[in-house]
């Protein structure tokens, strides 16, 4: 007999509301170690358990274990731990200066500071990224200079953008950072295109695409998996799994998926997830995957699981849609902690030197802050003038173009 009850609609729910008791049962946490490192030919349906676990190499201990561990010397973790404490620097003064009225708005990294600081040393120069607003590591840990990032976000008259863009969406094609869009998601498929034609031309540089878990909803998502998987473009597809979109959480998105990573075992891609909070996991992960592009064996999707700390951005008050204490309850922990920690058990760092390097890095950040802060206004009197506005956005006209269009009239 036909059962002739109404249907009804599912919308997902989040476990736990504002002052619940934080729940991160759902994430299902390998020990750190145990997971396997297959070879870069891998097909990807001999690796679809590494889209359901997760990649780490730092224990609760802080030492480094298993296979994707050991590949970074004394000299580059600390790079990488100074790289992650810079960004934490530049965000609470960037932070500190919007609450002041010095910006119109502003973006933090915090607790997501690995993901692209490790994910970038990666990568060799021409290489291409294409980033979300929440990628400012891979410049920071490329050396691109602070106060250009400053004079942007304060729109003045050193503004690289010349006021062009929004404050916090960088673009620097020397750096490998291709021009940030609020529209997140098509920047996903650009780079799956970029990558197609690199290799096209039979070139050896390879591209990044960068997006939230949130907007992996979003149809370009997909678009760029059928194309990366049809011509197996030299791709690196990333998803930060940060726990939450724009004030929504990630159930959302993610449906009856289980992970982020798997969607991209329906499209022959190998797939992946990584403690996105450990150093050493994310950058053994990316190069694992960058290898994989640049011996032309297609793309990789990798999931980075970690924890949005701070507000989505100075707009947005986490505390309307999460429990205040959550952020403590996040079981991978933090990523300048960790590897803090790592370094210590090392013997290459101390609690004494840790705390003497927070103060020389802000005092950096401060010192950029100050030559922002220098610079005047991007326009005086706050209105620009007809050539500021067309200046840089048309090409010049050909001479002979100018001529012909003189001697018909216009």
């Amino acid at each position: 007999m036909v059962d002739s009850s109404h249907l009804a609609l599912h919308v997902p729910e989040p476990a736990v509301r504002p002052g619940g008791q934080p729940d991160f049962s759902n994430v299902k946490i390998a020990k750190a170690g145990s997971v396997p490192r297959p070879e870069v030919d891998v097909a990807s349906e001999e690796i679809r358990d590494l889209a359901y676990s997760i990649i780490r190499v730092l224990n609760r201990e802080g030492e480094a274990v298993g296979p994707w561990g050991g590949t970074l010397s004394d000299e580059e973790l600390l790079a990488g731990l100074r790289n992650m404490m810079k960004l934490r620097a530049f965000d609470a003064r960037m932070l500190m200066a919007q609450r002041q009225g010095k910006t119109s708005f502003y973006m933090q990294h915090l607790g997501e500071e690995a993901v692209s600081c490790a994910f970038r040393k990666a990568l060799k120069k021409g290489d291409m990224n294409f980033p979300t607003y929440r990628q400012a590591g891979l410049l920071i840990a490329d050396d691109y200079p602070m106060v250009e990032m400053m004079n942007q976000i304060y729109s003045n008259e050193s503004d690289p953008l010349h006021g062009r863009q929004l404050p916090i969406m960088y673009s620097s094609k020397e750096h490998g950072f291709f021009t940030i869009s609020g529209n997140l998601a098509t920047q996903y498929v650009q780079a799956v295109g970029w990558a197609m034609a690199s290799a096209i031309k039979n070139d050896s540089r390879i591209a990044a695409g960068w997006i939230g878990d949130g907007s992996t909803a979003e149809s370009d998502f997909h678009s760029a998996l059928v194309f990366a998987s049809t011509y197996k473009a030299p791709v690196i597809l990333n998803i930060v799994n940060n726990q939450w979109a724009i004030s929504t959480f990630q159930g959302i998105a993610r449906g009856g998926s289980g992970t982020f990573a798997a969607r991209g075992l329906g499209f022959g891609i190998p797939a992946l997830r990584v403690d996105g909070n450990d150093y050493l996991a994310v950058h053994a992960v990316a190069c694992w995957a960058a290898e994989r592009a640049r011996r032309n064996l297609g793309p990789t999707l990798i999931e980075y699981v970690t924890y949005r700390v701070g507000a989505h951005s100075t707009s947005d008050d986490p505390n309307a849609y999460r429990p205040k204490t959550e952020s403590e309850a996040w079981p991978l922990g933090d990523p300048v902690l960790r590897l803090k920690k790592h370094l210590i058990v090392r013997g290459t760092w101390s609690e004494e030197r840790h705390v003497q390097a927070e103060a020389e890095i802000m005092d950096e950040v401060m010192e950029a802050q100050r030559q922002a802060e220098q610079h005047g206004t991007l326009h005086a009197g706050g209105k620009p003038s007809v050539r500021d506005i067309f200046e840089g956005v048309y090409a010049e006209m050909p001479p002979h173009i100018r001529r012909q269009r003189q001697k018909a009239g216009y």
